[in-house]
């Protein structure tokens, strides 16, 4: 697992000396909202989902450096999701990563400039994304568009915001989530599989994989948020609960919602088996994420 921590730490630095690169110097006008969006960017966050799209080029045999540009995409659009749900008519929180979110330190408006910055930031970058055979520029700029559009990522959002008060089921639980972590976690997958000019197989396998881990991962944020510090989780503990937001250990139990991420674990680990010795990068970033405890 050693292995595993310095193979993570390897590459989110190189994803990080990406993205400074892609970005705006703080210097450039205007320079408040440059300096906005870098500061919601290099806030500190573990770069699971670039980090993914690397792990998945190179289990589809591909070079992590074609993979960068749509690795980078996929943090840019996350980071502009997280700007704008911690604005105050959305989740309305405090704290991001260990210190002050975006609008608490810019201002609303700045902060919902920053986000759409960000997102529009993701497009620029992910264009430079070289072709392959299978998948010309079209196929990559339409996944991401997909997965950040009004059925993926937004959709989500807007039924995660309809839900809150109300006891929903798991199947009304499963479906924003589907629809938000599981959504951008797969495309960061596929992206990655796409940039290594993946066979259809092998891409309806990571999408299976991205699929049940992203639902997973989910899972297990959601009891981390019942179990964990504010100080550890680096964001606001309880915050979920407190808003009478549905999770799913409010949904299933806190036991139950813990055999729901080793059954999801175990079916985004099965879903690798086209990929033999070569997906086993992605067999230990799953176990490791069932057992994060921050």
């Amino acid at each position: 697992m050693s292995d595993l921590k310095d193979y993570l730490a390897d590459r989110a630095t190189e994803v990080d000396a990406a993205l400074d690169a892609f970005l705006p110097s703080k210097r450039q006008r205007p320079s408040s909202l440059h300096d906005a969006m870098r500061y919601s960017l290099f806030a500190g966050g573990k770069r699971l989902r670039p980090v993914l799209a690397l792990a998945a080029a190179e289990a589809c045999g591909g070079e992590k450096e074609d993979a960068l540009p749509a690795a980078c995409a996929v943090e840019l659009m996350h980071t502009y999701s997280l700007v704008h749900d911690d604005l105050p008519s959305m989740d309305d929180d405090d704290l991001r990563r260990g210190r002050p979110t975006c609008h608490k330190v810019y201002g609303e408006g700045m902060a919902v400039l920053t986000g759409d910055a960000l997102l529009t930031e993701a497009f620029l970058v992910l264009s430079e994304t070289k072709p392959t055979p299978r998948y010309p520029t079209s196929a990559f700029i339409a996944e991401l568009a997909i997965t950040g559009g009004s059925t993926r990522l937004i959709g989500g959002q807007v039924l995660d915001l309809e839900g809150e008060g109300r006891d929903l089921k798991k199947a009304e639980l499963v479906r924003i989530h589907e629809a938000k972590t599981a959504a951008l976690l797969t495309s960061s997958l596929r992206l990655g599989a796409m940039s290594a000019n993946a066979t259809p197989a092998k891409l309806e396998a990571i999408t299976s994989f991205g699929y049940h881990l992203g639902l997973a991962f989910q899972v297990i944020d959601d009891i981390l948020d019942v179990t964990q510090t504010t100080e550890k989780l680096g964001k606001t503990a309880g915050k979920d609960e407190a808003v009478s937001k549905a999770t799913y250990p409010a949904v299933l139990g806190l036991e139950n919602a813990r055999k729901e991420a080793a059954k999801l674990t175990r079916k985004a680990m099965e879903a690798l088996g086209p990929f033999k010795k070569s997906g086993d990068r992605l067999r230990q970033i799953a176990a490791y994420l069932l057992e994060r405890d921050y």
